[in-house]
C-alpha cells in the first residue's frame, strides 16, 4: 500500500487527469465525454494542458434477454428507461476515458500525442464497450 502511494505521488507531479466531469441533461444515441488532463514532460516543467473527447454511437435495440411486460409502458416510462440505459453507458465511457489517459501517462506517453476527439470502438463480437475500445494509442 505504501508503495502504492509513493507511486501515485510520483505520477501526480507529471500528470493529472481531471475526473470531475459533468453529465448532459439529456442523453441522445451519440454520447461524448471530454476528459481534460495536464502534464509536463520533468517535475521542474512548466505544465501544458489538453483534452480530448471520446464519442460512442449506442445501439438501442431491445434486449431480447428481458421478458416483454403484459402491459405496454407509458411513452413517459419508455423513455426514463431510455435515459437510464443511456445515463449508464455514458458514465463506463466515461470511466473507460479516464483510464485510457491515465494508462497511456503511465506508460510513458506525451500528452502532446494524444488526439483531441476519438471515436470508442465496440467490441465486434459483442457490440458494446470493453476495457480496449477507448485506447486510442494502440494500432487499429
Amino acid at each position: 500500500m505504501k508503495h502504492r502511494m509513493e507511486e501515485e505521488e510520483r505520477e501526480d507531479q507529471l500528470f493529472y487527469v481531471d475526473d470531475l466531469i459533468q453529465p448532459p441533461q439529456n442523453f441522445g444515441s451519440h454520447l461524448a465525454v471530454r476528459v481534460s488532463y495536464r502534464w509536463r514532460t520533468t517535475i521542474e516543467g512548466k505544465w501544458m494542458y489538453g483534452s480530448i473527447t471520446f464519442s460512442h454511437d449506442v445501439d438501442l435495440q431491445p434486449d431480447n434477454t428481458i421478458s416483454v411486460p403484459k402491459r405496454t409502458p407509458s411513452a413517459r416510462e419508455r423513455d426514463r428507461v431510455r435515459q437510464e440505459r443511456l445515463y449508464r453507458e455514458w458514465e463506463h465511457l466515461m470511466q473507460l476515458g479516464l483510464y485510457s489517459v491515465r494508462d497511456f501517462f503511465r506508460e510513458g506517453g506525451n500528452g502532446s500525442a494524444i488526439p483531441e476527439t476519438f471515436q470508442a470502438r465496440a467490441d465486434s463480437y459483442s457490440g458494446i464497450l470493453n476495457n480496449f475500445s477507448t485506447q486510442f494509442w494502440t494500432a487499429q
